[in-house]
């Protein structure tokens, strides 16, 4: 699948609604988790310069937000990171050099192989970047490290964005090929400019020792390596909420589904972070309250052609209220699907157990063959 690419400024903010000459398009690897979520723990930890806006905003999971009227003392206010203007060295030469660029570090929220990267310049209409490029690095040592240990001479960064023009006012997307797993970013912008967003798309890939160490923990959760395969429908949040950290804090935390008018049902596929045994279970539907799924039942199966096998019953389900179960046979397998009866959806799944004797190996290599 080509995908679309935008360069040059937009036009200038002529009144209305601000995202109505926004350019954008369908990337073919948004199916992904967002590794660089602040709700996983990401963070844009050091940049050379934001004169006229945080580097803190690229992470920010709402769209870019635009007031035309919000000036401060150093100038308009924008929503995500801008730098000032670069200039050269003398009056002769008062232009940057082709080298001359901006940079920020980004730590992701969970360690993973990226699949695309959207470089978002919302509202950055004449004072985008001409050309960004990405790079990437795995940080092995056991504590995080600082910006300065980052930069040093012994980190080897890997280009998984090369330099290339960039639209203004559009998301820019970029497929990424690299099979490593990574842990920081460095985003940069040339000369310099101002991005609204980033985003980092890809499979999370945790640390087998880790998981080890902790013995029994959520097998199916977004920071562990877990992730939504599918869908019966998405119509207003994603399924992917449903394993994301932590309490639901909003209805629009967790996955609801338009309203049914046949007698099917909904359901998510999940694919568990290895061959994993079950032995408790958790289903919550905080803040859904009129729209909560009426029952829902819990199946397994090992691989994708295997048979599903149902380890948790159709159950009623009551409005946001937090369902526990322990299970009385270890549910094993690779993948799970719930089913939610007849339609509506709830806000968390927690699957608690841990992996197989054939799951921790299967980690462990991958975990290696990618440089972990």
């Amino acid at each position: 699948m080509a995908i679309a690419s935008f360069t040059g400024n937009a036009n200038p903010y002529g009144g209305g609604d601000p995202y109505a000459d926004y350019r954008t398009a369908d990337f073919p690897f948004t199916q992904y988790a967002n590794l660089a979520a602040r709700e996983l723990g990401a963070g844009v930890i050091a940049a050379n310069d934001e004169f006229f806006a945080q580097r803190e905003n690229l992470l920010i999971s709402e769209a870019a937000h635009f007031d035309p009227e919000d000036f401060g003392h150093k100038g308009k206010v924008m929503d995500g990171w801008e730098t000032r203007r670069r200039r050269g060295v003398s009056a002769t030469r008062p232009w940057p050099t082709p080298e001359d660029h901006d940079w920020a570090l980004v730590r992701l929220g969970a360690p993973g192989v990226i699949r695309g990267i959207v470089v978002d310049t919302a509202h950055f209409r004449g004072n985008m970047p001409q050309a960004v490029s990405v790079e990437a690095t795995n940080w092995e040592g056991a504590l995080a490290p600082t910006p300065e240990e980052l930069q040093g001479d012994a980190v080897k960064w890997t280009t998984i964005v090369p330099r290339t023009p960039v639209g203004g006012h559009a998301a820019n997307g970029f497929e990424v090929t690299a099979e490593q797993r990574f842990t920081h970013l460095r985003v940069n912008q040339h000369p310099d400019g101002g991005i609204a967003r980033l985003r980092v798309y890809g499979e999370v890939l945790p640390d087998p020792k880790w998981l080890a160490a902790l013995g029994s923990f959520d097998v199916v959760a977004l920071e562990n390596g877990g992730s939504v395969q599918d869908a019966s429908n998405r119509f207003y949040s994603p399924p992917t909420n449903t394993i994301n950290p932590g309490r639901s804090r909003k209805m629009d935390d967790g996955w609801e589904t338009a309203r049914r008018r046949d007698n099917g049902n909904d359901w998510i596929r999940y694919q568990l972070v290895a061959d994993s045994e079950i032995r408790a279970v958790e289903i919550d539907t905080a803040y859904l309250k009129g729209n909560s799924a009426g029952w829902a039942s819990l199946s397994v199966k090992t691989g994708e052609e295997g048979e599903w096998t149902e380890f948790l019953p159709r159950t009623r389900l009551q409005p946001d209220t937090n369902h526990r179960f322990v299970l009385d046979t270890p549910a094993v397998g690779t993948h799970v699907r719930i089913d939610i009866f007849p339609d509506g959806g709830f806000s968390r799944l927690r699957l608690y157990g841990s992996l197989t004797e054939a799951g921790a190996a299967a980690l462990t290599a991958r975990h290696q063959e990618l440089g972990g």
